[in-house]
């Protein structure tokens, strides 16, 4: 962090106005006549519609184009426990992205209460208010117990995006980077350094698109997790293997695919020229990756790269997915989001990343060319294209799997 991000930063959430997002209203108020159909006596009307019928709270009210991004700050970006009050600014800034990129609407919510049973009561108690929950920012393993819990007990779609929005922009670009190297996920030896939500969610959803189980070792910080270990979790244990690997350098030896999600400069250049002919790396901690660009292309050239940075070619950002998994859910009344319309947005992201990329997108993304290559996995943040593609690919796999409470001959909706 320079001394100008940092002044440019402050003064950036300050002025004019503290604060990143705000409320607009959303139908006239000039007259009289106008303020008694918005408030009373015009306002008992939908009451008492919604009051026969819940679903009428969709047609009368903004519930169903409103998300809760909802955090108790107990794992901030890469900056840990800095609590509920803290985490505003990243909340906000998530309600940017969600109103920029499809138009839905945002209330941010810090929770200041580390007890999971009680944060999911008070996520249960306001959930009539929204159409959908976005979890952010809960540290494991809470955070796959709080998930857990609130889509067995509310009908609306609950997504923890740190664990399932990573996952879903990984997979789309791993498959794409496996294509460009020549190999095959049901084949390629992959190492996760980070058992955390994301990487945990990462290798689950890989596994579904096919990896195999036995050829994935997973990386904390105490090494390889493995059989023998018994200071393992519920989760962590899930991925225990039976190997006499116990370093990142022992893990990485042969391996095909690297991806980082657990901290600064832990890759070194030993450790890449173990890998593979071929290799991947999605070196994803943020601001500082697992290992830098400039220094990994200087040792491999064979490689492919991957970095949660916008300075950097090939973005893993969880914004390819949040804002267009929540319209495609909205879009049909999803009451979850489920494996189906996750592996929807995998193939549809992948796939955009193949398309021709029309001259607004190039010039936007400020780049003189993009198709697909080994810079160019991914869609840029600020292709227009993936609120149209995104979202629809989501919707359609909510009905054909049966959670879209829209009746199927709404599917001209999805135009």
């Amino acid at each position: 962090m320079t001394d100008k991000l940092r002044k440019e930063a402050l003064e950036y959430h300050a002025y004019p106005t503290p604060g990143k997002i705000g409320i607009a209203i959303t139908k006239p108020t000039a007259t009289q006549y106008d303020l008694s159909l918005c408030y009373t006596p015009g306002v008992a009307i939908p009451v008492k519609e919604i009051a026969k019928d819940k679903e009428a709270a969709y047609t009368y009210t903004g519930k169903g184009n409103l998300v809760a991004v909802i955090t108790n700050g107990t794992a901030v970006l890469g900056l840990g426990n800095m609590g509920a009050l803290a985490s505003k600014p990243v909340m906000e800034g998530k309600a940017v992205l969600f109103k920029q990129y499809t138009g839905i609407d945002v209330f941010d919510i810090e929770v200041d209460c580390e007890d999971p049973d009680d944060f999911i009561e008070t996520v249960v108690r306001i959930s009539p208010t929204f159409g959908g929950i976005n979890l952010e920012d809960i540290k494991a393993p809470e955070c796959f117990y709080i998930e857990k819990v609130l889509r067995e007990r509310l009908n609306i779609p609950v997504f923890h995006d740190d664990q399932h929005g990573t996952a879903i922009v990984v997979s789309a670009g791993l498959l794409n980077a496996l294509e460009l190297q020549g190999k095959r996920l049901d084949q390629a030896i992959i190492v996760c350094a980070g058992a955390g939500a994301a990487g945990i969610a990462s290798i689950q959803l890989l596994i579904k698109l096919g990896a195999r189980r036995e050829n994935i070792m997973m990386i904390d910080r105490s090494g390889v997790i493995h059989s023998e270990r018994d200071d393992l979790n519920s989760f962590k244990r899930e991925f225990a293997i039976e190997t006499d690997k116990r370093t990142l350098l022992d893990a990485l030896s042969g391996a095909d695919v690297f991806i980082g999600v657990s901290g600064p400069g832990i890759m070194t250049e030993e450790m890449l020229l173990a890998m593979a002919k071929k290799p991947i790396v999605f070196a994803l901690s943020n601001p500082v990756p697992e290992i830098m660009p400039e220094l990994a292309l200087s040792v491999r050239d064979d490689l492919i790269m991957a970095t949660g940075r916008s300075d950097f070619p090939n973005q893993v950002n969880n914004a390819l997915c949040f804002p267009y998994i929540f319209k495609g859910a909205l879009m049909v009344r999803a009451t979850k989001i489920n494996e189906e319309m996750q592996l929807a947005a995998v193939h549809a992201i992948k796939d955009l990343a193949k398309l021709p990329v029309p001259p607004e997108v190039i010039k936007a993304a400020h780049q003189k060319e993009l198709k697909f290559s080994s810079d160019y996995l991914l869609p840029k943040l600020v292709d227009h294209r993936l609120k149209d593609i995104v979202p629809k690919a989501v919707a359609q796999a909510a009905i054909d799997s049966g959670v879209a409470s829209l009746a199927l001959s709404n599917k001209a909706s999805l135009v």
